[in-house]
């Protein structure tokens, strides 16, 4: 079983950037497909980006790729969420997930994913 853990959350000005992290215990991350997500209060959880085990495939919402982006380091078992041109509107819970998936495996529906952190918050102020 692999434990999740975010980090890199906090206060930003609009226009900062943050760099979130997931840190995974128990296994390597070389096996599970992965993925951000965020829910702000009131609203429903969006798929921010994904990744593929192997790192060769991802995904990043639409509305986010010019300002987000994903990426992993296997060797330190970790996974990136790269943000910038931070908006009051990305006020939001963050969350890791992963789950068990083929080397090219790319999952973008969150109700694919069976391991997620606790979530690290992320406040923009205006």
């Amino acid at each position: 079983q692999v434990q999740l853990v975010e980090s890199g959350g906090g206060l930003v000005q609009t226009g900062g950037s943050l760099r979130l992290s997931c840190t995974a215990s128990g296994e390597s991350i070389s096996n599970y497909a992965m993925g951000w997500f965020r829910q702000a209060p009131g609203k429903e959880r969006q798929t921010l980006a994904a990744i593929s085990p192997s790192g060769s495939a991802t995904f990043v919402n639409f509305s986010l790729k010019d300002r987000f982006s994903i990426s992993k380091d296997d060797i330190e078992n970790t996974m990136y969420l790269q943000m910038k041109n931070l908006e009051p509107e990305d006020t939001a819970l963050y969350y890791c997930a992963a789950v068990r998936a083929t080397p090219k495996g790319l999952l973008t529906d969150s109700a694919r994913y069976d391991h997620w952190g606790k979530g690290s918050r992320v406040t923009v102020a205006s």
